[in-house]
C-alpha cells in the first residue's frame, strides 16, 4: 500500500469560470490558471502521483506547455490515473478539503464526486469531499485564491 498527498493553490478573478471538482460552479470569479484552473482535481492528481514518487502534476502536464493551455482538468485526472495503471495500483480511497471564502460547495459534492469517482473507476463512498472557510482571515477569507489538499491510499493489483 502506498500514500500520497497533495495540494493546490489557484488566484480567484474575475472573467475566470470557476472550475472546482470537474464541474462549472456559478460564481462571480474563477480560479487562475495556465488549465481550467481545478484546484481539487489538480491536488488529486499531486496525490496520485506523490503514492507512487511520480513526481507532480507539473512534471507530467507542464504550465509551460500551449498542448496544457486550458485544457480540461478532468483529461489531466485521466492521464494520472493511466500512469498510475500501468504502474499495477488501483485506489483504496482518496479524502480531499477544499479551503475557500465563497460559493458554498455543499450543494455540488455530489455531483463532484460522481466526476471524479467515474474517471478514477472508483465508488462515491471512495472519494470524500470536504469544504471549509477560514472565517474570512487570509487571501482566502477575502476571496483572493484557494486551496485544494488531497490524500489518496494506492494498493498494489
Amino acid at each position: 500500500m502506498r500514500i500520497g498527498s497533495g495540494v493546490d493553490f489557484h488566484q480567484m478573478v474575475e472573467g475566470r469560470d470557476l472550475w472546482i471538482g470537474g464541474i462549472k460552479i456559478p460564481h462571480t470569479k474563477g480560479a487562475l490558471g495556465h488549465s481550467d484552473a481545478d484546484v481539487l482535481l489538480h491536488a488529486i492528481c499531486d496525490s496520485l502521483l506523490g503514492a507512487l514518487c511520480l513526481g507532480d502534476i507539473g512534471v507530467h502536464f507542464p504550465d509551460t506547455s500551449n498542448e496544457f493551455k486550458n485544457i480540461d482538468s478532468k483529461i489531466l485526472l485521466k492521464r494520472t490515473f493511466e500512469l498510475i495503471t500501468e504502474e499495477g495500483y488501483e485506489i483504496i480511497n482518496i479524502d480531499t478539503t477544499l479551503c475557500l471564502q465563497a460559493p458554498k460547495i455543499k450543494p455540488y459534492i455530489p455531483a463532484m464526486q460522481e466526476a471524479i469517482a467515474s474517471i478514477l473507476n472508483i465508488t462515491l463512498k471512495d472519494i470524500s469531499i470536504k469544504a471549509t472557510t477560514t472565517e474570512n482571515m487570509g487571501y482566502v477569507g477575502r476571496e483572493e485564491g484557494l486551496i485544494a489538499y488531497a490524500t489518496a491510499l494506492l494498493q498494489k493489483i
